[in-house]
């Protein structure tokens, strides 16, 4: 398995925005289940997901599948008392960065919990002022 695979294994549900960037790309694209826009850039994307790491509960990964540049990992996560399953679905750049950051997710209840959670916690974070316009 990939080392950057590994790793994010072991940091995404920390919630530790600064061991998520060490992994991402400078231009990562970070696609997420709440809302059809992408969020780009190393600096949004790792305080996006250093969100969703304390937002989601008892996650852990319960399959990884992929090799080379394309991963796909399965995940199981609460958001409140709603439960969830999902897949990350990583491209990793030719220096194994993480170019690309898309996540599906059910059931369709918890992921609109997911989004009214993101959207305070990201509404009262003031590093999220400058990246206001991607809220959409």
């Amino acid at each position: 398995m990939h080392p950057t695979i590994i790793r994010m294994q072991e940091v995404v549900a920390l919630g530790d925005d600064s061991l998520i960037a060490g992994l991402l790309a400078e231009d990562v694209r970070f696609l997420p289940p709440t809302y059809y826009k992408t969020w780009t850039g190393r600096d949004a994307v790792a305080a996006v997901l250093g969100h969703v790491g304390q937002v989601f509960s008892d996650f852990r990964y319960r399959r990884v599948m992929g090799e080379g540049r394309d991963w796909a990992l399965e995940f199981q996560c609460k958001v409140g008392d709603l439960d969830a399953v999902g897949v990350d679905l990583i491209t990793l750049d030719e220096a194994g960065k993480i170019a690309v950051f898309e996540v599906v997710m059910r059931p369709h209840k918890t992921i609109g919990a997911l989004r009214e959670a993101m959207n305070k916690r990201v509404m009262s974070d003031p590093r999220f002022l400058k990246f206001r316009d991607a809220l959409g």
